[in-house]
């Protein structure tokens, strides 16, 4: 790409310095090592390094030109100063791409809850109409029915305008987060659907409050294509402020919830293992069953409906599919142990997710609820005393174990924990560190017709070791019962 092409397709430029009348660039890259003979460098300041510290590393290993945030001169190569090298690092990519994501069906899914389980119900009631699915998301990427490993929710932008440009499926669904979209991840992409989920305290460490949380999730509708439509969850003020801020630039907004104003809503919920339900669509009240428990998956299912409504399935079409889907992997599943057991791996991390996953279990009939969880280190500290504060009010038995440290030494967060229960807690809590062994312990005390909520992790590999050398909360929970009672065959999962 020559630079005239390349200086039409980026925003933000401050300056230009050097001679760019034919110079092309063959490739871009952000890491001077990686670079090849002929690519652009585009410097970004990380967390851990500054890539303006290597331009000179990067034009030793034949940069064609360099752009950057700094003011720099003397360059032998020519040099682009932008107001933003994350954001045009990702303009670039989706340009060297081709721009994949305009010939291809897009649908943006974000928010804090559900995100996951949303984009899996879209995706089966798209491919049981017929229609082939990508998926990008928290547990696999799937491209033209490969799957492939998902370091993050949202890829980074080389990654994912590659994988859009292979991409020969009739839809791409890709869950949004709110870190993809505040690094520019998604800078470039654009969506024909974006579905809004819900809002709720989490990341704040990394944003600045939950104002610019929500106005960092909000972004993601403004990369709506001209005729794109909007997919919100109008049941909270958040939801109810981002419709009217889409409805005011212009766009279609399709609204649902539970709340008597969405006109796509819930009338009634009988829960159950099986939850079933009654919905409001246009003058017309449809039944909907479902394998998925848990009220929450009822909207999140009512969300999937409203985007493939959108999207032209038929609505009993998509009721028919919807009632055949049973299982989303680390939401919500479903362990059966001996002697009437039941236990829940889940990946609920947040006090509104914890709260829907003890109340559904609850609502299920369980005799009593031992909850098992912890807390990420160097992750939203602020807010850990309310899910303390909920396990404690809904659970009968709760244990504080540590989760994925990330370079916190254990014994602090063990200091941590035992201070935070001594704060927040009640009676019901203990601590104990190792998370195996916490799992151990909940499964132990359990009695018949109890169940046992494991959360934080879902399906998520342990990074830290623990005394039980298991992978991960399903695999720890499938060890306990081979180990205590390996004679039986109780133990099956759905």
């Amino acid at each position: 790409m020559k630079i005239t092409e390349l200086l039409g397709d980026i925003s933000g430029i401050q300056a230009v310095a050097g001679q760019t009348e034919g110079v092309s660039a063959l490739g871009i890259s952000s890491n001077s090592k990686n670079l090849k003979a002929g690519d652009a460098f585009v410097a970004i300041a990380g967390h851990s390094a500054d890539g303006h510290d290597y331009i000179h590393s990067a034009v030793a290993n034949g940069a064609s030109l360099v752009i950057g945030e700094r003011s720099l001169n003397n360059l032998p190569v020519p040099y682009i100063q932008v107001d933003n090298s994350r954001k045009v690092f990702a303009q670039l990519a989706s340009s060297f791409a081709g721009h994949p994501s305009r010939d291809l069906k897009m649908i943006g899914i974000t928010g804090t809850n559900g995100k996951t389980t949303t984009s899996y119900m879209v995706k089966h009631i798209l491919e049981s109409a017929g229609y082939s699915c990508a998926l990008f998301g928290s547990v696999v990427n799937t491209i033209n029915g490969q799957e492939y490993p998902s370091a993050h929710t949202t890829p980074d932008p080389l990654e994912l305008n590659s994988l859009l440009k292979s991409s020969n499926d009739d839809f791409v669904i890709m869950e949004v987060s709110s870190h993809g979209i505040s690094q520019h991840r998604i800078e470039g992409i654009q969506f024909d659907y974006c579905l809004f989920t819900n809002l709720d305290h989490d990341h704040l460490d990394y944003h600045n409050g939950i104002e610019d949380y929500f106005y960092t999730k909000a972004k993601l509708f403004d990369q709506l294509k001209k005729h794109g439509k909007a997919v919100i969850n109008t049941d909270s003020n958040w939801g109810r402020r981002l419709a009217e801020i889409v409805e005011s630039k212009g766009r279609t907004v399709q609204e649902f919830g539970e709340n008597e104003s969405a006109p796509l809503r819930l009338l009634h919920v009988e829960e159950s293992m099986k939850p079933s339900a009654r919905i409001l669509d246009e003058g017309q009240i449809l039944s909907l069953q479902m394998l998925l428990p848990g009220r929450y998956n009822v909207c999140n299912a009512l969300g999937a409906y409203a985007l493939g409504k959108e999207a032209g399935l038929r609505p009993e079409e998509m009721i028919s599919s919807l009632k055949r889907l049973s299982n989303i992997p680390g939401r919500f599943e479903v362990v059966h142990l001996p002697k009437n057991i039941t236990a829940i791996v889940d990946y609920a991390h947040t006090a509104d997710a914890l709260s829907n996953c003890l109340r559904t279990a609850k609502a299920c009939g369980a005799n009593s609820v031992h909850h098992v969880f912890g807390f990420r280190g160097n992750r939203d500290a602020t807010k850990r005393s309310e899910m303390i504060r909920t396990s404690a009010q809904i659970s009968d038995q709760y244990i504080l174990t540590l989760d994925d440290l990330n370079g916190v030494p254990s014994d602090t967060m063990e200091i941590e924990l035992n201070r935070l229960q001594h704060t927040f807690g009640n009676e019901k809590g203990r601590v104990l560190p190792d998370r195996t062994l916490a799992i151990q312990k909940a499964i132990a005390e359990a009695e018949e017709g109890d169940w046992v909520v494991i959360t934080g992790k879902g399906i998520e590999p342990y990074q830290d070791s623990y005394q039980l050398r298991t992978d991960n909360d399903k695999d720890t929970v499938s060890f306990l019962c081979n180990m205590r009672n390996s004679e039986e065959h109780g133990l099956y999962y759905h």
